[in-house]
């Protein structure tokens, strides 16, 4: 698509036209201190070449390309093989927008198709989607779905899933209709408190929400929360953040979960400074008329050679809005066929070893740090590969400015999102992490006075 700027006697015309004599009355709903900002202090222009340099200046200002980082939390950092970057980044794949047409987007269906596959078998589920926009969208559409499908009110939601999801989730819902309820965890073993959640099940709950490995990187009782929730008639619904425990951990789908929601970032995709990442849902066989986004089948032309359509759309660019299960119409689909190609890549032994390699590395973290005094693993069970590090002298952010000295990048403070734990740190091991990686950092820390 084409940039063709407008000129200042163009602007003028428009605004004549809707009746305004500046710009900004567009934005008058919007409260001032938020809607408008002044321009002033924009440099002048410059041209391509000093514009390049001036990037660069800019970059050599990042000096953290040769730090240690163990940050996860949502999002990780894990070894992309250059194929997926190679057949990513081929022009024909670039652009996979929805493909109105499918005889000349059999290439696109197929990647949709393929990922979609992969999914479900990776979920254990009947069924997946060809993605949503990310991973707290995927969770606010999880519950809605159950809302929707159950002609419930009430959901209810862990209180151990990662704080931005909750948010998120809060509100997506929040002018509508429904009720929703959190389920506290326990503070001595980072699991949720299944009694609590027993008690607070009733007979307008549509579903529980939970995330496993939940924020603290605890594996939940997923078939136990499961068997609770259908023997009163409520959806038990999944969050993943770190995708690749699906290829480590137990299925969702073998502990008996309706749906499974989350973030595929792991399978791929970059960092990227917070994205673009991908969403994901997968079901049981029930919901699929009711799941939002958009479902890419497999068929046979007039003459019986396999083609690829898109077989359902519910989003609200397809059907009549009121009809519409989603209005999320962004469904990431050059990410997901990135995915598609990384699984492929790795295929399921590949998978199996990386997967295995993050847990490992975080095993081996737990054992040598367990030796140092000055600092305590929280969680030391049913962890996959994030941890919670307690500073026993001192407070977390004086902890990591010490380690940040040292070139690493230890961790995210928990009081980031609970402002009452002060001396808490979550890290990250993945398949990135060498050995001498993770005897550096414990070297670090036990240093630390």
């Amino acid at each position: 698509m084409r940039y063709l700027p407008l000129t200042e006697t163009e602007r003028e015309e428009m605004r004549k036209t809707i009746g305004i004599k500046e710009t900004k009355e567009l934005f008058s709903d919007i409260p001032k201190d938020k809607s408008y900002f002044s321009l002033a202090d924009l440099p002048s222009a410059l041209s391509e070449s000093e514009l390049l340099e001036k990037f660069k200046e800019i970059g050599r200002k990042n000096i953290f390309p040769g730090f240690l980082s163990f940050l996860g939390a949502g999002a990780y950092q894990h070894f992309i093989p250059e194929l997926v970057n190679f057949l990513s980044n081929k022009s024909e794949f670039l652009t996979p927008y929805t493909p109105y047409q499918p005889e000349v987007s059999q290439g696109s269906l197929q990647g949709m198709f393929e990922y979609q596959t992969m999914m479900a078998q990776l979920t254990g589920m009947d069924i997946a989607n060809s993605s949503l926009y990310d991973g707290g969208t995927a969770a606010a559409e999880g519950i809605v779905l159950a809302l929707k499908k159950s002609k419930k009110q009430h959901i209810l939601i862990a209180g151990n899933i990662h704080p931005e999801y909750i948010e998120i989730m809060q509100t997506y819902i929040k002018y509508l209709d429904y009720k929703m309820d959190l389920v506290p965890f326990d503070p001595q073993s980072g699991k949720l408190k299944l009694a609590e959640l027993e008690g607070k099940i009733d007979q307008d709950t549509a579903g529980f929400i939970f995330q496993s490995p939940n924020f603290f990187g605890v594996v939940e009782e997923g078939k136990q929360i499961s068997a609770m929730l259908h023997s009163k008639n409520s959806y038990s619904i999944q969050i993943v953040t770190e995708a690749l425990s699906l290829a480590f951990l137990v299925p969702p789908g073998e502990n008996d979960v309706d749906l499974v929601v989350g973030e595929a970032q792991s399978f791929g995709l970059s960092l990227g400074f917070g994205g673009p990442y991908l969403g994901f849902i997968a079901a049981k066989s029930e919901f699929l008329r009711q799941m939002p986004g958009r479902f890419v089948g497999q068929t046979l032309d007039s003459k019986g050679n396999r083609g690829y359509v898109l077989t359902l759309s519910t989003r609200e660019q397809h059907i009549k809005r009121e009809r519409a299960t989603s209005n999320i119409c962004t469904n990431e689909a050059w990410c997901a066929f990135r995915a598609g190609i990384y699984l492929a890549t790795m295929g399921k032994k590949g998978l199996q070893s990386i997967a295995k390699t993050n847990h490992l590395n975080t095993a081996y973290f737990v054992k040598e740090v367990s030796k140092l005094n000055n600092v305590k693993v929280k969680y030391q069970k049913d962890y996959y590969n994030e941890v919670v590090l307690e500073v026993q002298n001192g407070k977390t952010d004086d902890f990591l400015k010490k380690l940040e000295a040292k070139k690493i990048l230890a961790g995210i403070p928990l009081h980031w999102f609970y402002p009452d734990q002060k001396n808490t740190i979550l890290v990250n091991f993945t398949e990135i992490h060498r050995k001498k990686d993770i005897d550096q950092l414990v070297q670090a820390i036990g240093e630390i006075k």
